[in-house]
């Protein structure tokens, strides 16, 4: 699975572009990621990924990097033993594409701001 293009509010997976927040769990594509806080990241919001436990997630904040991870997420990222990137969404893109044929790699990305 590759990040073939991103901009402000598109990424391209694979050969489709999609124009709202999205996570890649298990190399599928979960479209149209809605976040209870929207730029706050809330374990809720990563319930899936959390139950997937990947080896890494990289999380895209945005092009110029507003979403925060909450510190509930990264504690229970820790339990889990999931290794934790983040990275304006522009950076975080080019991290899963680097290891994300390596390395179990779930994603995450708010597209906007």
């Amino acid at each position: 699975m590759r990040i073939e293009a991103y901009d402000f509010g598109t990424i391209t997976i694979d050969g489709k572009t999609f124009s709202n927040d999205l996570k890649i769990i298990r190399r599928t594509v979960v479209p149209n990621w809605w976040r209870k806080q929207g730029h706050n990241l809330l374990p809720t919001d990563i319930e899936d990924i959390f139950q997937a436990k990947p080896q890494v997630l990289v999380i895209g904040t945005g092009n110029p990097g507003m979403m925060a991870v909450s510190k509930e997420v990264k504690a229970r990222l820790a339990e889990l033993g999931i290794e934790l990137i983040v990275k304006p969404t522009r950076q975080a893109c080019d991290t899963f594409n680097r290891i994300g044929d390596t390395r179990d790699t779930a994603f995450a990305a708010h597209l906007t701001c």
